[in-house]
């Protein structure tokens, strides 16, 4: 796991920073398209240059488990 990512809340929770708010809404898109390859969507929120995301699994309760790893390793790679 990204060291970048926090565990806080029963979350998975990570803020990535672009140069503009193109680039950001850019990003979104890619991980919106991930996220319906992993049938697993994040509580996201975007401010400009700004994308919070926060992650974990309603279907077990609202806790973290291996599918938010999984879909927090694939939102990394996107930026690798």
């Amino acid at each position: 796991m990204n060291s970048s990512w926090i565990e806080e809340d029963n979350k998975l929770k990570r803020t990535f920073k672009f140069e503009n708010f193109i680039e950001a809404f850019a990003f979104m898109t890619k991980v919106a398209i991930l996220s319906e390859k992993h049938n697993h969507h994040p509580w996201w929120s975007n401010v400009y240059n700004t994308v919070s995301i926060e992650l974990n699994t309603h279907d077990a309760g609202n806790i973290v488990t291996e599918k938010d790893a999984k879909l927090a390793a694939d939102i990394d790679k996107l930026l690798s």
